[in-house]
């Protein structure tokens, strides 16, 4: 697993080098998506509770989490910018900074949740039924989370640092192995070995029975979930520390790295401080999205969470090929070709916006199999958030074309380095766009639930045609790295 030549981003085709940086980000990312589809999957066989509860726990983590996930965007912004001048002294110094900066910030955060859980739920408005069976489901699952967050910051600076010097494959696999770990032992830690799922699928109710007989193991339902994620996760922090430590397929990486260096650290900061921002204020609009959601019945929670995990599955390409143009723009710029640069952009544009189309056609024609996958039938409110999921489904692929612009674009500034105008353009989409067009929807002209889910794709949509009006000026080209300064 080697890194492409130092040429293959910066000189010749760029379509092959595009290609090979983004289909391992949009398999990583797949797997991503994987982990949270599992515990859905698990969750939906044990009670519709259970999957209201995780669409309540997501967006209050990610609200803390997007902290240390801005600071990832710096350090791979850097890398790529630092390996792109050709500067690989400097790119191992930046690596080593990041991850010891990270990993404070992992932790303070990580205690901060544990102990905050309860208060954050408690800002939700909710129903009667919605406050007395799913939040405290959620804070069962948030507070195992929480303790579990050093390991899964982990893994995501190994990724972004490694996508940074255009190593993509090496996060691939690793996360590979994290998930395959993840959905092994999540029924078990869900359901103990008593009534597991698991075994009925494989045909050892015999031997289910004797693991039970021997352990008296019951599970820890909805916090199974979180303590099976920490694990997985903890595995792929391991491997990822070996493969920046042990192998020669990422940034040079040396102790001395991990001394604090005022003029690394500054460079981090004012990159990665808006990308915190950012994410940080997405986190924020989707728990108001959130808090408008959960007044209404269980079943609308559940299938808002349910359609959340499906789009972002179904947003993978336009992921992939967003932090792909990251890399390129990156790498590009730091060699002072700002040129090529622009030209990536455009276009991993145009196949953004057409895997997309595609993607969106697909996820309306088969919306109802794939909700109805993730929820036990049966019963009446299996049935209903079925149907109410299937409507989210097919309202949201519409925005899907525009998603795969919006991504690129977004990509494109994080790659300079220009953080602050994605952070306006993902202010814009979702505060200008999705909170308040949701809430005049549903609460003011009577469209309910059907208001959420138009809300949430008017507001994509105006956001990737306000992002791709401003890119076209060309004020984004410039490096944060002086190429006659970097040592190498």
């Amino acid at each position: 697993m080697s890194l492409p030549e130092g040429g293959s981003l910066t000189e010749g085709d760029l379509k092959r080098p595009m290609f090979e940086l983004a289909w391992p980000i949009i398999v990583t990312e797949l797997l991503q998506v994987a982990y949270n589809l599992a515990d859905t999957v698990w969750l939906g066989r044990l009670s519709t509770d259970a999957v209201a509860a995780i669409s309540l726990a997501f967006p209050l983590i990610f609200l803390l989490i997007s902290v240390g996930g801005g600071f990832t965007v710096a350090g791979s912004t850097l890398v790529a910018q630092y390996t792109g001048a050709k500067s690989e002294g400097s790119a191992g110094t930046v690596a080593g900074q990041t991850l010891t900066f990270i990993t404070v910030i992992a932790v303070v955060v990580g205690v901060i949740g544990f102990f905050a859980t309860d208060a954050m739920l408690g800002v939700l408005p909710s129903s009667e039924a919605t406050a007395g069976q799913v939040i405290p489901l959620a804070g069962d699952y948030m507070r195992v989370f929480f303790l579990g967050l050093p390991f899964l910051f982990g893994f995501f600076v190994f990724s972004a640092l490694m996508r940074g010097y255009g190593n993509t494959r090496a996060p691939m696999v690793v996360m590979f192995i994290s998930v395959v770990i993840n959905i092994v032992i999540d029924p078990v830690f869900i359901f103990g070995f008593d009534a597991n799922p698991l075994f009925s699928m494989l045909g050892v109710e015999g031997f289910q029975a004797s693991l039970f007989a021997a352990t008296g193991f019951d599970g820890f339902k909805v916090a199974g979930a979180a303590y099976a994620t920490v694990l997985s996760r903890a595995v792929a922090t391991v491997i990822g520390i070996y493969v920046i430590f042990g192998t020669s397929a990422g940034p040079d990486v040396q102790l001395a790295d991990f001394r604090p260096q005022f003029e690394y650290i500054k460079q981090i900061v004012d990159i990665g401080v808006p990308s915190a921002i950012e994410q940080s204020a997405t986190a924020l609009g989707f728990i108001t999205l959130t808090a408008m959601v959960v007044t209404f019945n269980p079943e609308v929670v559940a299938a808002f969470g349910l359609g959340n995990r499906l789009t972002s599955l179904v947003f993978l390409p336009a992921l992939g090929l967003g932090r792909a143009t990251n890399t390129i723009v990156g790498q590009n710029l730091g060699a002072q070709k700002p040129e090529r640069a622009e030209s990536a952009v455009r276009l991993a544009a145009k196949v953004g916006a057409s895997v997309m189309l595609v993607t969106g056609v697909l996820a309306y024609i088969f919306a109802e199999p794939i909700v109805a996958f993730f929820l036990q039938t049966g019963t009446a409110s299996a049935a209903q958030t079925i149907d109410l999921g299937v409507e989210y489904i097919r309202i949201r692929a519409v925005e899907f074309g525009f998603i795969g612009v919006l991504q690129v674009i977004l990509g494109a500034y994080r790659g300079a380095g220009n953080t602050k105008t994605a952070l306006g353009f993902s202010l814009f989409a979702l505060w200008l766009g999705r909170v308040p067009i949701v809430y005049l929807l549903s609460f003011q002209f009577g469209f309910a639930e059907t208001g959420i889910w138009l809300g949430m794709a008017v507001g994509q949509i105006l956001g990737a045609i306000a992002a791709t009006a401003w890119f076209t000026r060309g004020t984004w080209k410039h490096s944060v790295v002086d190429a006659d300064a970097v040592g190498t």
